[in-house]
């Protein structure tokens, strides 16, 4: 693989606000950033040297401030340059960056803010206030509150708009004198149980993890990011902050998701962050969209992913050459390039990350000419273990470790960890920190896995394996995707531990829902449609068909179903999309007791 010239090696750039004076000094001219200004509609550009301007602004602003070195300070933004800027600003001093979930419930942002220590505030706006007000009383080391927009909180004498906070003008920027190992950034886990832990990550320890990251997948000058994914995760930040500013790439803030399709074709992105749900979400769009095609149609989008596929298998050296690829330009210009049109039509590459994606629809994807690059890592590892290159790329693994990424399989087949990414362990917690990393620098996942031609296959978690009353275990997670590939299902939880049979909890999609009832003769908005035995019936037979690769003991036998979808706000999942299991069963106790009765 060729590496660009351009990278900023963790040597050049000593820290990460070094990381950015550095870009600054090679390619002050370039364009960096693209945001949407809703005033004038129109998309607004910054370059690199304009955005070392705004820095320094904002780290006289906190110089001003009186802040130090070593304090903390919380970002709770929406992706937008004023979230680099403050962040630029504090590292450069020596700060410490504490991320928030723009959609984290009241009493969590206060844990965090109380546990960190974090004495200013950056948030939105009116609607983030609204959202946090109710427990302003605990943010006591909070000494400011700045926010974007002008609010009505007169009874709050902390806040204050950034305009009124911020200098005219701002210092020469501060060139930091930062060691490696320093503290740089305190991530708070959204966690399934519990409360959330601080993972403690130096500047040495991201910096490492961008450079590796590079090495495995090529950014070059000239691409493109649009940026979605909030940068409170570090699999954004990492991959869609860092590495850009390492590349000397451009990103671009989607304004939000809704507006993502819309944002997709106006900036045409070259390189694409993003989840599988995002990848879910349009796969059932399309699958949705063929059951109103004519039959033809559906075949010639059939053949056009498997075409495709077949390409890709070839250019993966896993196939030979056969001459239905003679059909693959026609297909593509009737099929691919239009779908790929959605999308901007001009991406390299997507990378995928931060829970499974299904193989069935990853080969949909790629089928027509996306390239996707699965990758895995966690918090704790800043955040990057491995990724498919695009030269060696196995949908259903994700894919090869890092360079200097040492793995091994442990008891019970869990995935251990040794690399420089790994943290410096849990803000105030030693307990945590010597649970998950041994005496020997082995850092354990929790994820079960097993490793082919240096390739790693998640195969499960330790913890979230149920175990049937036969003894029968059975991987929930991946279940949960299977029947998820269904435009039927928009959320599904697995239950089981300890009973006789599966069960499933099941979010309906409110777009094809209404379907399946008028072909069952039931009104879509009446809740007792929910419990009528034709629905039942044919949601179990839905599911059925999603599940024909597990084994027989792993049938769901009884279903609940609701209309209303789980939130980070009703505290049912993380920020993060991962489901609270425990509140969930909490949620849906009666009908779970009602599914298991008799047994």
């Amino acid at each position: 693989m060729t590496v660009p010239t351009d990278y900023i090696s963790t040597e050049q750039a000593g820290s990460l606000p070094g990381l950015m004076i550095e870009r600054i000094r090679r390619s002050p001219d370039k364009r960096a950033y693209r945001h949407y200004d809703p005033v004038t509609a129109s998309w607004l550009e910054t370059t690199w040297a304009e955005m070392g301007g705004h820095v320094a602004r904002w780290q006289t602003a906190l110089k001003n401030e009186g802040l130090v070195s070593g304090d903390r300070v919380g970002i709770m933004l929406r992706n937008c340059r004023e979230w680099v800027m403050l962040e630029q600003a504090a590292l450069g001093l020596g700060m410490v960056v504490v991320p928030l979930y723009t959609n984290d419930r009241a009493e969590n942002v206060a844990y965090i803010i109380q546990d960190a220590g974090i004495k200013l505030l950056l948030i939105e706006g009116q609607e983030c206030w609204e959202q946090i007000r109710s427990a302003r009383e605990e943010f006591t080391p909070v000494k400011t509150i700045l926010s974007l927009d002008r609010l009505d909180a007169n009874e709050e004498r902390r806040l204050t708009h950034v305009d009124d906070w911020l200098p005219e003008h701002g210092d020469t920027l501060h060139t930091p004198d930062i060691y490696n190992q320093q503290l740089a950034t305190i991530v708070y886990t959204s966690g399934t149980t519990g409360k959330p832990k601080g993972v403690m990550l130096s500047h040495g320890n991201i910096l490492w993890n961008a450079y590796a990251g590079v090495h495995s997948i090529t950014v070059q000058p000239d691409d493109v990011f649009l940026s979605f994914l909030p940068l409170s995760h570090m699999f954004e930040r990492t991959v869609g902050h860092y590495i850009p500013i390492l590349a000397g790439a451009e990103v671009a803030y989607a304004r939000s998701i809704p507006e993502l399709a819309e944002d997709l074709r106006t900036i045409r992105p070259t390189v694409l962050i993003t989840v599988p749900r995002i990848f879910e979400r349009v796969y059932n769009k399309i699958q949705a969209g063929l059951e109103e095609k004519s039959p033809l149609a559906r075949k010639l989008f059939m053949a056009a992913v498997e075409t495709g596929w077949q390409r890709f298998e070839i250019q993966q050296r896993r196939a030979a050459w056969s001459a239905r690829q003679l059909l693959w330009p026609v297909l593509n210009a009737l099929v691919g390039k239009k779908v790929m049109g959605r999308l901007g039509g001009r991406l390299r590459f997507s990378i995928s990350g931060g829970a499974p994606l299904s193989v069935d629809i990853a080969k949909t994807f790629i089928g027509l000419g996306l390239p996707i690059s699965q990758g895995y890592g966690l918090t704790e590892t800043s955040p990057i273990i491995s990724t498919n290159k695009l030269e060696s790329n196995d949908p259903a693994s994700v894919g090869e470790p890092l360079r200097d990424v040492e793995v091994k399989l442990g008891e019970d087949d869990e995935l251990l960890v040794r690399s420089p990414g790994v943290m410096l362990g849990y803000w105030n917690n030693e307990e945590a920190t010597a649970a998950i990393i041994d005496k020997d620098g082995w850092l354990h996942t929790g994820d079960k896995a097993r490793i082919v031609d240096n390739h790693i296959y998640i195969t499960g978690r330790i913890k979230e394996i149920i175990v049937l009353a036969n003894g029968e275990k059975v991987p929930p997670a991946d279940i949960e995707m299977a029947i998820a590939n269904d435009p039927l299902f928009d959320q599904v939880m697995v239950l089981g531990e300890g009973k006789p049979y599966l069960s499933a909890i099941v979010v309906l999609n409110p777009d094809t829902w209404p379907k399946l009832a008028a072909s069952l003769g039931l009104d879509s908005t009446a809740p007792e449609a929910l419990t009528d035995r034709r629905t039942l019936d044919a949601v179990l037979e839905q599911i059925a068909a999603q599940m024909g690769e597990f084994p027989g003991y792993a049938k769901i036998i009884k279903v609940t179903l609701s209309f209303d979808p789980w939130t980070v706000d009703d505290g049912l999942i993380t920020p993060t999309l991962k489901l609270r299991r425990k509140q969930i069963m909490e949620r849906f106790a009666d009908a779970i007791e009602a599914m298991y009765s008799g047994h």
